[in-house]
């Protein structure tokens, strides 16, 4: 992908995620949830038209972990993070062999170092919250993994990634420690 259309492609992710270019009929299914937030049934009724309407939009995608987080289903919010994952993945156009294991992502494949560069800050935050995920489901070695994959890739830890490392490190710990 050439430059201009680099920087085009990622304005068009960064309004996706803010919700540009969402189906009119998919958006209204996302308010509609949104009102019906505290009616599993219908909320999720909801969730699942827009998802049907528009399947890959980031907006939805990020409204499906929000759901799921926020009602305290953390096994499906974590799904909806590997999900975006590689949806991340694939729209930043990774090698095929990095699509499925951000693992073998280094700082090298995307733009990590620019808080201004979307597709990548995507996928860092997604990262981020597949770390939180992990360990909030006891999987504390996978959830370091992937904080340790965020520092790696975003030295500079734009995102706090080191707030999850902190955490990581005080377990086990007594306060006076």
């Amino acid at each position: 992908m050439f430059p201009s259309e680099l920087g085009r492609h990622e304005e068009l992710l960064a309004s996706a995620v803010l919700g540009a270019g969402i189906p009119a009929q998919a958006e209204r299914h996302l308010r509609e949830a949104g009102r019906a937030y505290a009616q599993d049934e219908v909320a999720e009724r909801h969730l699942w038209e827009a998802r049907r309407i528009a399947p890959d939009h980031a907006a939805i995608l990020i409204a499906f972990y929000r759901y799921y987080f926020y009602k305290g289903r953390l096994d499906e919010a974590l799904e909806i993070a590997r999900t975006c994952l590689v949806k991340a993945a694939i729209d930043m156009e990774l090698a095929p062999h990095l699509i499925d294991d951000w693992r073998q992502v280094t700082g090298k494949d995307a733009v990590f170092d620019s808080y201004d560069a979307v597709l990548p800050r995507f996928y860092l935050f997604t990262l981020k919250g597949y770390a939180y995920l992990q360990m909030r489901l006891g999987n504390f070695a996978e959830g370091r993994d992937a904080v340790m994959k965020l520092l790696e890739i975003d030295p500079s830890d734009k995102i706090g990634a080191t707030v999850l490392l902190d955490v990581l490190e005080r377990m086990g710990k007594s306060d006076d420690e």
